[in-house]
């Protein structure tokens, strides 16, 4: 199979830079990836100084990231593995230069001013920014994998709005939430989630042995669930919590039908719609546990139902580095490129 695309990663040091590196040099349609260097990357000039498993195992060289750079490389595809600050700096440059941009922070995931102001921005440019803020397509191909074909800028999900937004878009979609009663997100990470970057809550002797929750009900990624769902802040109570483990995501929704259903139907209304998804699986009543998806691009879905055929349990898992970043961007870009979704990520 002919290598295609020259794609370059920026940010490539963190956990889910790491992912995406890992995974796009496997990749039988490209070519090796360029990976470039921030200034905050402090002097590193190979990406096994950062990650010992590398050595042995050819070079991995980290090229101070200049636009030239990209230009004579002939990079087409970028991959923005940054803070969402120099996301938001960088982004509008990149596609100006007609390269293609899949973004993995949080910089361009949200339409709503409301939802947009948790991060701050303060954007040098602001009609460019609005103008990419309204271009810019929410990496879920679930969802809307047509409008990623043709995307330039492609804001990919955050980890824990893709296991919600996944266990709850057949639902909302086919309109049988109560949403007088709304829906409760109860959400559990494993550290990485956190990023790489330590902080004096993620260190070992406060996450080991331990469950936490934190940023209760005002966390980044509620926009992106609210939005996607067509939700209103107030039908939604989002609960994120740490886990002692290194990755993982569990999230159980509690949600109340807007009218009784058996499990069947419920069963058959996911599998409809997840039909053609090749990193979704529907266990339908079986429920799903973070070992089964960890290492994979798989969400897994499952639920219970009461016998009043109302009050219904979604459990969704998946692995907050791959389906919940890395590997979803590598999904994206199959889908802008017009490849089969698996490629790379078997």
């Amino acid at each position: 199979m002919a290598h295609e695309i020259q794609a370059a990663v920026l940010g490539a040091t963190g956990y889910s830079g790491f992912e995406l590196t890992r995974i796009l040099f496997r990749h039988p349609r490209l070519k090796p990836p360029l990976l470039l260097r921030r200034e905050s990357d402090h002097g590193c000039v190979q990406l096994e100084d950062v990650y010992p498993q590398l050595a042995g195992q050819g070079s991995f060289p980290l090229e101070p990231f200049s636009w030239p750079k990209l230009q004579s490389a002939g990079v087409q595809v970028l991959f923005l593995a940054t803070p969402h600050e120099l996301s938001r700096e960088l982004a509008p440059e990149a596609l100006r230069r007609g390269l293609r941009v899949v973004d993995l922070s949080g910089a361009w995931r949200l339409k709503n001013v409301a939802n947009r102001a948790v991060y701050g921005f303060r954007d040098a440019d602001a009609q460019t920014a609005a103008h990419w803020d309204a271009q810019a397509v929410y990496g879920s191909p679930e969802l809307h994998r047509a409008a990623i074909a043709a995307a330039q800028l492609v804001a990919n999900p955050g980890c824990y709005a893709t296991s919600i937004i996944l266990a709850l878009a057949p639902l909302a979609q086919a309109g049988w939430i109560d949403r007088e009663h709304g829906v409760i997100a109860d959400a559990k990470s494993g550290v990485s989630g956190a990023g790489k970057a330590p902080t004096s809550k993620t260190h070992f002797c406060e996450v080991a042995d331990n469950l936490s929750a934190y940023s209760l009900l005002n966390h980044r990624h509620t926009g992106e669930i609210l939005e996607q769902l067509g939700l209103e802040a107030a039908q939604v109570v989002f609960a994120p919590h740490l886990l002692p483990i290194p990755r993982g995501i569990l999230s159980t929704l509690y949600v109340r039908l807007a009218q009784a259903r058996t499990a069947e139907q419920v069963a058959a209304l996911y599998r409809k719609f997840y039909c053609g998804s090749a990193w979704v699986r529907v266990f339908g009543t079986r429920v799903p546990q973070i070992q089964y998806s960890l290492h994979t691009n798989y969400c897994d879905l499952g639920f219970a139902l009461a016998a009043d055929g109302r009050r219904l349990v979604i459990v969704s898992c998946l692995d907050n580095l791959l389906k919940g970043a890395a590997g979803q961007a590598v999904q994206n870009l199959n889908v802008m490129c017009g490849w089969n979704e698996r490629e790379g990520l078997q």
